[in-house]
């Protein structure tokens, strides 16, 4: 295998401009203006999608490497163990450009680059003051239930996030101080929000009116770093050395670890959820080791370290893809589509029975074919960061009950359950009674006037507190995403003429004129996204996912390990078949079997759980 093999697209020129994509492409936009892709047939809406995919990946992908930049060193050399291995940090995924997607570098854009807004104390702080913004539109009073799904949906995201994207600990210094309201009950006048670290490759002499970048302190990769590590300090300090296998917190509930400096509690943003995941897909890890051991016996440590890694990556990828997402926007025409991203139009049964019957992505999945750069490196994007803000997935008060009869364990609410709390319901609690719980209760809808109010008051574990609404609005702005409308625009979209026009609520309407002032044009990018009215199924915007429909992809298209390199050759004949025969539904049976009644008669573990013994129909 070549160290290119096939090569990825380093140029947009060509791709799909011909006559008839040409006409796709228009039409697809035309018929979205005009009807709405979710309001056609489930054929139509397809081909409606496709055209739109097409014209975001030839006009939203914008490149900040090529921006002014320090000499950073390269990696090490490509070395043959980088051809089937997952590097630590991320490093040597694309064997021409070593450095993309690594840890350290940096998020690329899906808006053009002189339409980067400038931070100015102004904007980021006033046209509205963020906290007005959090107090006037997004507190909770009661919660609106996204009934459709379960709360593991809300654990799963931060999981994953946590893989993808992190700006890093922001600097205590230089705080963005907002001013508050004379009756603002906040307990400290201003209050202080830390700024997103600056990005340490900047040129310092770069010319002024240089669009500002960041980086991403953990790799840009679907790689499970949320579990590995994002460097080899990290890496080895998960491994026990011994058949491949990843340590699991000290004990078999996961208390807190002997090791201080491996204490998840002391991290911003750990919650009960999260324990959780990183628990259950750790134990998927080991159960791995043990399949590939009892197949290829003569494999040492690092083998069936890296093998095993390999297919949880990719089995993770596969969930969110065909399972999670699906579950969240369930729409019959993108259920298809993302099933479609994984096993192609073909679909699943094929793909089992076949493989791989066309070269076409649309036919039989992007797994397994081409690695695509689309002319631009890949990196994740800061508008994929401000889309996937979506904290209304979390409840504020939480009912754990019994896996055997439903019976209460006891009520609790989030701020029992974050930080060093979460530890505790870990000794205290079996796991499967803490899945069960999640299974069995609904999320909330990512909407307005439905933002966790322990999140608006979430103390740190520095001590801080910090308005967690506030501070997304702020990051927003602070990154230079657009505000609502002109994003849309970016996007090919049509702006809101008006406020009711926005989200159809004329009560919701009323209140975002009144704060904006009665210009359309300054109402946050989150805001936006929350008011809009949802197509049927969808627990999130339409806008947020025309981002989607662009990165969900990408993330699979840019990445050899899930294409050329996705291979018996590289994962293992039994590791690719541990992909194809596994799901959340069988990770959790298998780890968790007492839970069979729970999810009898499930295909997809994010929509609600049985219970009380019964199906709930």
């Amino acid at each position: 295998m070549s160290d290119q093999r096939r090569g990825a697209r380093r140029s947009t020129a060509g791709y799909r401009t011909s006559l008839p994509w040409r006409i796709v492409t228009s039409s697809a936009q035309y018929v979205d203006r005009r009807v709405g892709w979710d309001k056609l047939p489930v054929l139509p809406g397809l081909l409606t999608l496709l055209g739109l995919r097409v014209s975001l990946r030839q006009k939203n992908l914008h490149d900040t490497g090529h921006l002014p930049s320090v000499d950073v060193p390269d990696p090490a050399p490509p070395s043959g163990n980088h051809k089937v291995n997952r590097t630590p940090d991320g490093s040597h995924n694309d064997l021409g450009e070593p450095r993309m997607g690594m840890a350290g570098t940096r998020f690329g854009r899906n808006i053009p680059l002189d339409r980067i807004a400038p931070a100015t104390p102004e904007d980021v702080l006033s046209r509205p003051n963020p906290r007005d913004v959090s107090r006037a539109l997004l507190t909770r009073d009661e919660l609106v239930a996204a009934e459709s799904v379960n709360s593991l949906v809300a654990a799963w995201l931060q999981f994953m996030i946590r893989d993808w994207f992190s700006h890093g600990t922001s600097p205590a210094d230089r705080p963005w101080e907002v001013p508050l309201m004379d009756d603002d009950p906040w307990p400290e006048q201003p209050m202080r929000i830390m700024r997103t670290p600056d990005d340490p490759t900047r040129d310092p002499q770069a010319p002024a009116g240089t669009p500002d970048t960041r980086v991403n302190t953990s790799s840009h990769w679907w790689d499970a770093s949320q579990i590995y590590g994002s460097n080899e300090t990290e890496q080895l300090q998960a491994r026990t050395g011994e058949l491949g296998k990843l340590r699991l917190w000290d004990g078999h509930q996961s208390p807190v670890p002997s090791d201080p400096s491996r204490d998840p509690s002391k991290v911003p943003g750990f919650w009960l959820g999260l324990a959780m995941m990183h628990d259950l897909f750790a134990r998927e890890h080991n159960a791995i080791c043990d399949h590939l051991h009892a197949a290829y016996p003569t494999w040492d440590d690092e083998e069936l370290f890296q093998r095993a890694r390999l297919v949880n990556a990719a089995l993770l990828a596969k969930i969110h893809t065909v399972e999670w997402t699906p579950a969240v926007i369930s729409h019959p025409t993108t259920v298809t589509g993302l099933r479609a991203n994984w096993w192609g139009l073909a679909g699943e049964r094929v793909h089992k029975l076949f493989g791989r019957i066309s070269d076409s992505e649309v036919i039989s999945g992007i797994p397994g074919g081409e690695t695509d750069h689309y002319g631009v490196p890949y990196a994740l994007t800061e508008e994929f960061v401000a889309v996937y803000r979506m904290h209304p997935l979390i409840r504020d008060e939480w009912h754990l009950r019994s896996a055997d009869d439903d019976a209460t364990l006891r009520h609790c609410t989030l701020r029992d359950i974050s930080g060093p709390g979460a530890l505790k319901f870990l000794e205290s609690t079996d796991m499967t009674d803490l899945l069960y719980s999640f299974g069995t209760l609904p999320p909330g809808l990512v909407t307005l006037h439905n933002f966790p109010k322990f999140l608006q008051e979430f103390q740190r574990p520095d001590g801080h507190f910090q308005d967690l609404a506030a501070t997304d609005i702020l990051r927003t702005r602070e990154l230079g995403v657009p505000r609502y409308n002109e994003f849309r625009r970016l996007l090919r979209l049509k702006p809101a003429a008006n406020f009711l026009e926005l989200t159809g609520n004329r009560a919701w309407a009323e209140e975002i004129e009144q704060l904006y002032e009665g210009d359309i044009e300054k109402v946050d990018l989150m805001v936006g996204l929350y008011a809009e009215k949802l197509p049927k199924g969808f627990a999130f915007s339409d806008t947020a996912f025309r981002i989607f429909i662009l990165m969900a992809s990408r993330r699979l298209n840019s990445d050899r390990f899930f294409n050329e390199y996705y291979t018996p050759e590289v994962y293992s004949k039994a590791g690719m078949a541990w992909i194809d025969d596994n799901s959340m539904v069988t990770v959790l049976l298998r780890h968790h079997p007492e839970l069979r009644t729970a999810l009898a008669g499930l295909t997809n573990a994010f929509v609600p759980w049985n219970t009380a013994g019964r199906p709930t129909g």
